[in-house]
């Protein structure tokens, strides 16, 4: 990695960090955590009481991966957040804390978001 690029990435991690001192999940309210990479999105609900993971999908996923050309764009994302939304609202769950692991709420994290909104899910 070059020496610009692992300026970022402690950067992000550094503002994670800073948001985790905040952001907790709760089985009534868990934590949705999103990573992204330069080709995929990935998303996990946690309970940070128990440390579990409730629900875990990512752009990765067969179905989804039917449905998306890219991975790591805001389509995918915005798909991504849908299908997550509703995997959610089948578990009972219906309000969330949204961990953005750092990154601006811009782009593909934004568009996850809408989709998870649009979804019904409530943060």
């Amino acid at each position: 990695m070059s020496g610009k690029m692992l300026v970022k990435v402690r950067k992000r991690i550094a503002r994670h960090e800073r948001i985790r001192k905040v952001v907790s999940g709760t089985l009534e309210q868990p934590r949705l955590c999103v990573h992204r990479s330069a080709k995929n999105f990935f998303a996990q609900l946690i309970d940070d009481s128990t440390g579990k993971v409730i629900v875990g999908l990512s752009t990765l996923n067969k179905e989804l991966r039917g449905k998306i050309k890219n991975g790591g764009n805001t389509q995918a994302a915005g798909l991504l957040g849908e299908a997550f939304g509703s995997e959610i609202k089948k578990k009972g769950i219906e309000k969330i804390a949204f961990d953005r692991g750092g990154y601006l709420y811009h782009g593909r994290v934004k568009a996850f978001a809408e989709g998870a909104r649009k979804a019904g899910i409530k943060f």
